[in-house]
Formats: C-alpha cells, structure tokens, sequence
C-alpha cells in the first residue's frame, strides 16, 4: 500500500539496524526517505541505492543530531531539494552502558546529547512546515529500557524514558494542528547493539521473552510505517511497545 506517496520523509540514523529497515519501510509506502549518518559513507550509499530502486527519491546527510547548527543545515538543504518534511522518525541512539557508580560526566552526557537532545533539535527543525501544511506525523523511538529501567543503563533508560513524556506532551499541543507524535518502544532486537551481548546473557532475555527469541528490525519499522500511515490518524500521544511480551 502507497499509503505515504508523495510525502517526504526524515529518519535520523538510517544506516544500520532499525533506522535501515525503518527507512526501507517508508520508501516502501510511497514517500520519499531522508536520513542523516555519523561514520560510514558507503553504507550510506548502498542505503540510497536501495531506496530509490523501490522508485522514489532519497538522499543522506552526513550530520550529528546532538548538533543544532548540523540538523538546521540538514533540514534546510532538504526542505530546499525535496519539500516540506511530513513525516519525521527519531530514531538515533547510542548506548554508553556502565554502572551508575563508575559513570563518568561524559558518558552520561554524551548519551543525553544524542538521544534526548537530537530529538529536541530534529523535532524542532521540522515541526513548523508540518504545522504550516496542517498535516504531520512525528514518530520517536524509545525503548523497552526507558519502560523498565536496565542495570547499567540509567543514562539510556534516563533518555528513552524521557522520549515517552516528551511524545505525550508534544502530542497534546499539535493535535489540532494535523499532527499526530507516537513513540514505539522496541524490545531486544537482533541488530549490531545487541551482537556485542554475551551469549549467555542473550539466552536470558529469550528464556524472559513469552515469543522465546529476539525481535527483527522488520517488525519494529512495520509498526513505524502503520503509524505513519493514513491508518493511524486517530492514534496520538501513544507508546507502541515490540517487544514479544518482555515487558507487559
């Protein structure tokens, strides 16, 4: 279903894992599909490459969301080549996992200035043409991890939980503007975050999962592009969690 045709489309940290498939999701409904990266060109360009053979326009930003200066580059060159953003994903993150006891400042504000900060500065370059056109979608990635907390993860619990408050309220104030903001609150997804988890510890988090396995970034952007879509008009303020059951 082309449900997003002739709408264009930014998802921050399209390169890899959920952003990647996220990004394949929308090219796949028909819109056109922004994104920014940090380290790698050519991942980059496959990504592109696979986005325009599925028939519509795409083109990545080499730019650091944590970065004001950057997004409002970013999103000024891609208003100005593509047209007003109507479709927005906040899906950049990083983890810097230590015990709150051995965490230093600058992990923990590194982690801030990403995930929360980068929210704040894409969100607030975009959301005034969406305002202007009288029609938005504003999708936030959380986690299952800002729902529940995580030994050795209070700075990413801190900044996923925050995204939930942060979806609810923004949601409140532009509903009657056109504009719906959701979160989706994935699980344990097999990407390259959890590849650096021990076995033994991946084998817990299944045996804690009712599914029984870790979840595939195919079915965290399914829920992306349901959200996007014309389908979920009557959907705001809303945290959407895949995470097999880990957390109910």
């Amino acid at each position: 279903m082309k449900d997003l045709q002739g709408k264009v489309s930014l998802v921050t940290g399209g390169t890899r894992g959920i952003g990647r498939a996220i990004v394949l999701e929308l090219a796949d409904a028909g819109a056109d599909v922004l994104f920014n990266y940090q380290h790698s060109a050519e991942q980059a360009d496959e990504v592109c490459r696979l986005v325009q053979a599925k028939g519509v326009r795409s083109k990545a930003f080499l730019a650091d969301v944590g970065s004001a200066e950057d997004v409002q580059r970013m999103v000024d060159e891609a208003v100005k080549t593509f047209g007003p953003i109507s479709v927005l994903v906040n899906n950049a993150g990083i983890t810097r996992d230590r015990s709150f006891l051995k965490m230093s400042h600058e992990m923990w504000h590194e982690v801030l200035r990403v995930n929360l900060d980068g929210v704040f500065n894409v969100t607030h370059a975009v959301l005034p043409a969406m305002v202007n056109t009288g029609w938005g979608r504003v999708i936030n990635i959380s986690s299952v991890i800002g729902e529940m907390g995580n030994f050795g993860q209070t700075n990413y619990a801190a900044t996923k939980g925050a995204i939930i408050s942060f979806t609810m309220s923004l949601a409140r104030e532009v509903a009657r503007k056109g504009i719906t903001v959701n979160a989706v609150a994935p699980g344990f997804i097999a990407t390259d975050m959890t590849k650096d988890v021990p076995p033994a510890a991946l084998d817990q988090i299944k045996a804690m999962t009712p599914l029984g396995r870790l979840g595939n970034p195919d079915e965290v952007s399914a829920a992306v592009g349901f959200l996007a879509s014309p389908r979920a008009s009557f959907i705001t303020g809303h945290v959407l969690s895949v995470n097999g059951g880990y957390h109910m």
